[in-house]
């Protein structure tokens, strides 16, 4: 095993997926794994940084060690919620719901609006957006693992 490979565990694949859903970038070290996440300025222009300024500094003075980590784009969240529905083929009365909403104007809204009456489904749709974001990020990482076995 090549002693630069990033340990990916599930609790910190599910910590990056987590802060990511909370709109700050995750940041992860190239070679012993550590972890820096700070707020996405561009998502959240009114956030005071000071508190993160240690995490900014370490950023700074080693930023070539560093991968940040992406967050899924609005176009993959809505296929995300795309594949959810066509996956729901025990309850065609929702699923017909879904797909309505996500070909109305605001289709994040109107496919919460569906999700947050839907009952139990509402469970089974963050079960499987959180799965579909772990899977997104483990992607990430093991890509930035596959890279360091080129060197």
């Amino acid at each position: 095993k090549n002693k630069n490979m990033i340990e990916i565990d599930t609790n910190s694949i599910k910590e990056i997926a987590d802060h990511l859903e909370c709109n700050f970038r995750a940041y992860i070290h190239k070679k012993n794994g550590q972890m820096i996440f700070i707020p996405n300025e561009d998502v959240m222009p009114e956030i005071d940084m000071d508190e993160w300024n240690d995490e900014i500094k370490q950023l700074e003075n080693d930023y070539a060690n560093y991968f940040e980590i992406d967050k899924w784009t609005s176009r993959e969240a809505f296929e995300m919620m795309n594949d959810f529905a066509e996956q729901l083929t025990d309850n065609k009365q929702l699923q017909s719901e879904l797909f309505v909403a996500l070909n109305k104007k605001k289709p994040f809204r109107e496919f919460m609006f569906v999700i947050d009456d839907a009952g139990d489904y509402r469970q089974v749709w963050f079960d499987f957006r959180n799965k579909q974001q772990h899977e997104f990020v483990a992607k990430q990482l093991h890509f930035l693992n596959s890279i360091d076995e080129m060197k």
